[in-house]
């Protein structure tokens, strides 16, 4: 379950933003997870709890954004939605689709005190 590591990875960035800005709580962390990125939102959901004990976004809510995924045909170069990755163009019926939004996982935005 890589959700774990993702997980840890995120909430040593939101300490790191909040002490940097002087907080001394985080209530709220908001992310943005790709529809075709692989990662689950129930098992962010579940790591989280375990993650975030000890820290300062303990008992913070976790907000989760479903980005869709889009990408861009290699050979016909239309803009094509996708909904996982490796998928051939739906327009053209040939060509590789290069992913270009929907595949990662980004820190959106932090509620704090």
């Amino acid at each position: 379950m890589h959700e774990l590591s993702l997980n840890e990875a995120l909430i040593a960035l939101v300490e790191d933003e909040a002490r940097k800005h002087g907080c001394t709580r985080v209530r709220t962390v908001r992310v943005e997870i790709g529809a075709i990125s692989a990662i689950e939102p129930e098992a962010m959901r579940f790591c989280f709890d375990a993650v975030t004990r000890g820290t300062l976004a303990e008992g913070a809510a976790l907000d989760i954004v479903t980005v869709p995924g889009r990408g861009r045909c290699v050979d016909c170069g239309r803009e094509v939605s996708l909904t996982q990755r490796l998928e051939l163009c739906p327009q053209c019926g040939t060509g590789f689709v290069r992913p270009f939004a929907g595949d990662d996982l980004r820190l959106k935005e932090l509620e704090v005190e």
